[in-house]
């Protein structure tokens, strides 16, 4: 019998809906096998458009367009996350590796491609500036509730915001660039430093504005507070866009600029962005899979040329360049080599190759391909490695517990010198009585929440690692540090 054209719209929401379901659900598959679940969604999606060739019907620009909003909303999401004094404390570091690690990772790549692979220059070019980017999307999915405690973390997060926008930025340039030689390295220059300083002045500006923005207009309903500053997000985009910037560093510094400020509903909004930042990916990976055609990857080459370059990328490329220019950068040796090991490649260089692809050059179709096998093996063997990696060699872990219940208290004004702090293990505050802080006598803990459950406070009151303190003081270095800073020499009393 056949359908109504209701029935079949109502069909189709039905199918996208347990799609969807899955995709949520594969997240809790992905923490047991530690396959990370973007990998899941693109190698399902790319068998789903060979056994159901009308999934693959949508058009490479649409999907382009689709991925290229989903990734500004990742990116925003991912620096708000980081805030400027995370990105202030690793920020030269996060900006040197960035970007020079972008530029001597693609350059390796292209050198291979042709010489070692007989791929022609410009191609070759293309595919090393593709594959230069990092994702630590696919790095964070694998740890699953477990977070990179400390400046590595910082680092691993800030790189790959960093050299995404440099990737996209350097491929457009070369895109763009005509004639040969002096020529077409200069207009490579240009172009891309036309994308950064533009991009990074409007996220700068566009960031500060939406804050005031935020802080100062105010809204008949608590809903429509994400809501503009998704749309306000996606304005300094388009601004940045149109104005020959990158709109991608655009969102990205936006999001550092308002990472750290308090603004009404800040916890709300951060929120709701997390939560599309996670449907974005979902949606990024799934319609970049539905490109591909696992059949066709052996006709090309495409599987071995593409496993030669993600082999020279995850065991030559990435440790012997990017680890030069790591080595002025204060971290540990085993910090060093997890981060080295941990720059997965993931959904920006496929929207890269899709780029190629709609530029129309002879190979453009192999070479997406090749990108294909690349981040395939990156996400699946590289990205199931780290978290045995991160055991061996202990890098600082902390579990981060979903929190499903709230006490919240609301106010009509923004509060002065009210404060939430975990109590850190070894922190001058970790075993320490209430009445012992060296906090001074202005500084009331109002709260206490140990094990989900409100303790009574009083001065003889022990904290202990994993306490969650309602602080009434005003916020300095020092009252954080008591709580957050480890302890220098041994316990007092």
């Amino acid at each position: 019998m056949a359908l109504s054209d209701t029935e079949e719209f109502g069909l189709a929401i039905l199918l996208i809906a347990l799609i969807g379901t899955v995709a949520v659900l594969s997240n809790r598959f992905s923490e047991r096998t530690r396959i990370p679940a973007p990998a899941i969604f693109l190698v399902c999606a790319a068998i789903a458009s060979d056994l159901w060739p009308r999934l693959g019907a949508v058009s490479i620009p649409t999907i382009e367009k689709i991925v290229t909003v989903a990734l500004a909303v990742i990116l925003f999401d991912g620096g708000m996350h980081i805030g400027r004094r995370r990105f202030r404390a690793a920020a030269g570091a996060t900006i040197w590796i960035g970007v020079a690690g972008t530029l001597v990772t693609g350059a390796a790549v292209a050198l291979l491609a042709h010489y070692g692979l007989g791929i022609d220059w410009r191609l070759a070019m293309l595919l090393g500036t593709a594959l230069s980017p990092t994702d630590p999307a696919v790095v964070f999915s694998v740890l699953g509730r477990r977070e990179i405690a400390g400046r590595t973390g910082t680092l691993l997060e800030g790189e790959s915001g960093a050299n995404d926008p440099v990737g996209i930025a350097l491929l457009v340039a070369v895109l763009g660039a005509t004639g040969g030689g002096a020529s077409a390295i200069g207009d490579v220059t240009v172009t891309f430093v036309e994308q950064m300083v533009v991009g990074a002045a409007i996220g700068v500006a566009g960031g500060m504005a939406l804050l005031v923005f935020m802080r100062r207009v105010p809204l008949p309903s608590e809903g429509l507070y994400a809501l503009r500053v998704l749309f306000g997000a996606l304005v300094v985009y388009g601004l940045a866009t149109i104005a020959h910037g990158s709109g991608f560093l655009a969102v990205l510094v936006a999001g550092i600029v308002l990472g750290d400020e308090r603004a009404p509903y800040k916890r709300e909004i951060e929120r709701f962005h997390s939560s599309l930042a996670s449907l974005a990916e979902i949606v990024a990976f799934t319609m970049l899979g539905l490109t591909i055609s696992l059949r066709g990857l052996g006709d090309g080459g495409a599987w071995w040329i593409g496993l030669v370059l993600a082999a020279a990328l995850a065991f030559v490329i990435r440790p012997l360049f990017v680890g030069l220019l790591l080595w002025p950068v204060r971290l540990r040796r085993a910090e060093r080599i997890f981060v080295l090991w941990t720059g997965l490649k993931g959904a920006v260089p496929i929207l890269l190759g899709l780029f190629i692809l709609q530029a129309g050059l002879p190979g453009a179709r192999r070479a997406y391909e090749i990108i294909f096998v690349v981040v395939a093996f990156s996400v699946v063997v590289q990205g199931s490695l780290v978290p045995e990696f991160a055991r061996r060699l202990r890098i600082p872990l902390r579990v981060v517990e979903p929190e499903p219940w709230s006490l919240g208290v609301r106010f009509q004004e923004e509060p002065e010198g009210l404060h939430r702090y975990q109590v850190r293990e070894g922190s001058a505050a970790d075993g320490m009585s209430v009445d012992d802080l060296p906090c001074g006598e202005d500084v009331w803990i109002s709260f206490v929440i140990r094990d989900g459950r409100l303790m009574p406070v009083r001065g003889d009151t022990l904290l202990r690692a994993g306490d969650e303190v309602l602080v009434l003081a005003t916020e300095g270095p020092e009252l954080e540090a008591v709580f957050t800073r480890r302890r220098e020499g041994p316990p007092a009393g």
